[in-house]
């Protein structure tokens, strides 16, 4: 190899090497985000259970007024 081509050959191995950073760097990020993402899913999750329990509940309740209402 020539020296031009040996110093285009290392000239494009560090162009790759800051495009594999910069992939790393943006794949951390959107891993980040991604745990941000799943703990709000667990949050809407846990929050879509306790209204469906107290939706229930008031069914119960008002279930129960109606037998009352009906005897």
């Amino acid at each position: 190899m020539t020296a031009n081509r040996i110093a285009t050959a290392i000239t494009r191995i560090e162009a790759a090497m800051q495009r594999i950073d910069a992939a790393s760097e943006a794949g951390a990020k959107s891993g980040a985000t991604a745990g941000a993402g799943s703990a709000r899913v667990v949050e809407l999750v846990n929050s879509h259970e306790k209204l469906r329990e107290h939706v229930a509940e008031s069914l119960r309740e008002l279930d129960d007024l109606l037998g009352k209402l009906e005897e």
